[in-house]
């Protein structure tokens, strides 16, 4: 059995730094084979200098895609920085491409949980892979529409450094209770919240973290 994680998000949100973070986190309280999938995009446009054109991202989602299953097939834990599904978004709102849905749709389904990353962090510059802070808000709408109307199970991540990774830490801890003989501290801060009274109000329209929930009202009241 192979868990597959994906991080997806908006451009600047954090999403490499969190997919190393993780896979190092993972490793390190599991004990098991764990590794983390570099998005295929940036290694694409520092060799072609430039940015794809509409032709040239279903080859981007098929190498993403194969990256992924080659890594699965060596490795019981696997986290993606990025996956299909990005390519078919960012093709969406582009190129107005829906060509790639249905396939990336398809390969999100065979991940254990997606992992989206909010919009707390600052936007920072990053050569070609970033079109600007004015993209993120609706590349969020759109990866958000897209998990939610095809059921896809996800959780929001949100916070600053460690706290971002423990987040996630946290969202991902209940899939590895099966696996064999997993380290028990992984689970010893979701078994001590989960027993306390008040864990985890629903208290977000848009996610069921607590923390996080007046900061995205105010950052999509403030793009509205």
């Amino acid at each position: 059995m192979t868990i597959k994680i994906a991080i997806v998000g908006a451009e600047s949100t954090g999403k490499s730094t969190l997919a190393s973070a993780l896979a190092s986190a993972l490793v390190e309280a599991t004990g098991l084979p764990c590794t983390a999938v570099p998005e295929f995009l940036r290694a694409w446009c520092d060799r072609e200098g430039r940015t794809p054109q509409a032709h040239e991202q279903p080859g981007i989602a098929a190498e993403q895609q194969l990256r992924i299953e080659a890594a699965a097939a060596q490795h019981t834990i696997v986290v993606c920085d990025t996956t299909p599904l990005m390519t078919a978004i960012y093709s969406q709102l582009l190129f107005k491409d829906a060509s790639l849905d249905a396939d990336a749709i398809s390969f999100q389904r065979t991940m254990s949980l997606s992992l989206l990353t909010a919009l707390d962090l600052p936007w920072v510059p990053d050569g070609l892979q970033r079109d600007g802070p004015q993209v993120r808000t609706p590349v969020d709408a759109a990866l958000r529409g897209m998990l939610i109307g095809q059921r896809l199970p996800f959780a929001l991540v949100a916070g600053q450094g460690p706290a971002r990774v423990q987040t996630a830490m946290d969202a991902v801890a209940p899939l590895l209770r099966g696996l064999p003989s997993p380290k028990r501290g992984l689970f010893t801060r979701l078994d001590e919240r989960n027993a306390s009274p008040a864990a985890r109000p629903w208290s977000c329209e848009w996610c069921d973290d607590p923390a996080c929930a007046a900061l995205e009202h105010a950052l999509r009241r403030g793009a509205g």
